[in-house]
Parts: C-alpha cells; structure tokens; sequence
C-alpha cells in the first residue's frame, strides 16, 4: 500500500519543481508560464498569483482536455506552452503535474513551496476582487491547520 507521502516521493522522480525566485523570474521574462493553481475556488479567492488561473484538482483532468463541462480552453491548448502548477503547499501541484505529464503537457513543472513559499519570498498575492493581499494577512489565510485527531 502506498501512503500520500509515498506518491509525492514517486511523482517527484518525473516532475519538475521550482523555487518561488525561479517562477518570479519566468514571469518577468519575454514568455512567461502559465500559472494553473489547483487550490479550491475560496483558498483562490483568498490570495493568489496575479494571473494565475483556477482549476480545482478535483477537475483538472477534465478541464485539460476538449469536450468536457470542465473544460478550459487555455489550458487545454497549452500543452506545448511551459505551464507552473501551484497549490497551498506544493503537494497538490506536484501531483497534478504529474497527471498533466501523463496527459501531454510537455512542459509542465510545479512550485515546491506552493504559494505559502511565494508569499515567504515577499511575492505579491491578489484576492478575488484585484486586491492586493498584505503578506502577513496571506500568511495567516495559507497557515497549516492540522487538528489533533488528524495526526494518527
């Protein structure tokens, strides 16, 4: 039997993973990646990267292919465009991206540290509303909340 620990290990071996100082600078260049976060729409609309899309991991495989109620069209043309795939802490992404390996996205990489790595570099988030996100308030929204009767 394989634990979640276990996945990330094994995706980790076929996935791409990236600092927040490397996507910051993918994103100043001449062809920036497309940020897909697969966070649930309220973490999103809490605070996010400017220009990043919102694809909940519960739909993602959908969403990144033609035909679907699912899908989106941008992501589901970006297979050949380099793609960054984030989440709260970097495990979601990096699973997703490993999905999106699998169903031919070539240039696929995720945020190691998630956008919780991101706001700790001092990287501008947005709320729903366009707004910017003060860090500390953000660090607050992206905390960990692991109750005691989830620790086994």
């Amino acid at each position: 039997m394989k634990r979640y620990a276990d996945l990330l290990a094994d995706a980790r071996l076929r996935v791409r993973e990236l600092m927040p100082w490397d996507l910051a600078g993918s994103l100043a260049g001449p062809t920036p990646p497309m940020v897909v976060d697969v966070r649930e729409p309220a973490e999103f609309a809490q605070a996010a990267i400017a220009g990043s899309i919102n694809v909940p991991r519960g739909v993602l495989e959908a969403a990144c292919d033609w035909g679907y109620d699912d899908t989106v069209p941008e992501l589901a043309r970006a297979r050949a465009r380099p793609v960054v795939v984030v989440c709260r802490s970097g495990n979601r992404s990096l699973l997703a991206a490993d999905v999106m390996r699998t169903m031919g996205y070539d240039n696929v990489a995720t945020l190691r540290t998630g956008v919780r790595g991101w706001n700790d570099f001092d990287q501008a988030q947005f709320d729903a509303t366009g707004q910017p996100v003060d860090a500390d308030v953000a660090e607050q929204l992206l905390a960990v909340r692991v109750r005691p009767e989830q620790m086994g």
